[in-house]
């Protein structure tokens, strides 16, 4: 596994390039999932689950919602002082909506839409999971792809409006959701001060290839524009590790 090296930031920008059996999934590269290498003689630190949290934004012509996935658990391992894996377990029936607060009937209505077999099916999939396999420093050769999407009012960031500001590390590993597993890689921003390692990503991925896929974007020139919902979501982890005895 290549390490993550804390010191010495790199000029970057995002890698996308979709060849092979990858996908192109807007900003994040996605492809087969990669093998976990074993790190025994790492250390894991917990990961603080009362500060980190997982954001999501869906979109559709007619409107966006928002909200947060609570991290169940997690730890991020190191070696030297490089982080040389990790992982990360989301609690699928604890996902929140955060933009229909004043609404609580409608807020109600789409949570458990979420939850149901429509989407991320959490009766049988309580939890996603995402397992790092490497982390990388970008090149300063890598170049912005942007995604095409329909055009609408509320059609998702891209990857370009989206990224974390300041990215300095390519973060891979395999994101699970819906009993599907696929790799995927993407920008972010990871410092190691203060006693603390802090990883900030923001990336776009495709639903669809989680076989998240209701009213997908398939056929949508025959659809009402409020009958369909973009493929692209728009995510973010907000990750803090306490590492004050490392």
């Amino acid at each position: 596994m290549k390490n993550l090296k804390f010191f010495g930031l790199l000029s970057f920008s995002i890698l996308i390039a979709a060849c092979g059996s990858k996908h192109e999934g807007a900003d994040a590269v996605v492809s087969e999932a990669k093998a976990v290498d074993n790190v025994v003689g790492s250390k894991a630190f917990t990961i603080d689950t009362k500060v980190s949290q997982i954001t999501w934004i869906g979109s559709k012509p007619s409107g966006k919602h928002h909200g947060i996935i609570p991290i169940k658990e997690g730890t991020i391992s190191i070696e030297d002082n490089n982080i040389v894996g990790g992982s990360i377990k989301m609690d699928i029936n604890g996902i929140k909506n955060l933009d229909l607060v004043n609404n609580e009937e409608m807020q109600a209505k789409l949570i458990n839409h979420l939850k149901s077999v429509d989407f991320f099916d959490a009766a049988n999939y309580p939890f996603a999971e995402f397992t790092i396999t490497s982390v990388d420093l970008f090149s300063p050769d890598e170049a912005i792809k942007i995604k095409e999407e329909y055009e609408s009012e509320n059609k998702p960031a891209s990857a370009a409006e989206h990224i974390v500001a300041s990215p300095t590390h390519k973060v891979t590993g395999n994101l699970t959701m819906r009993g599907k597993t696929l790799s995927i890689s993407f920008p972010a921003n990871i410092k190691f001060e203060d006693g603390k390692i802090m990883a900030k990503a923001k990336f776009n991925i495709d639903r669809t290839l989680w076989d998240l896929k209701y009213n997908d974007e398939a056929g949508v020139v025959n659809k009402a524009k409020d009958k369909f919902i973009y493929n692209t979501v728009n995510v973010g982890f907000n990750i803090v590790v306490e590492t004050a005895n490392l």
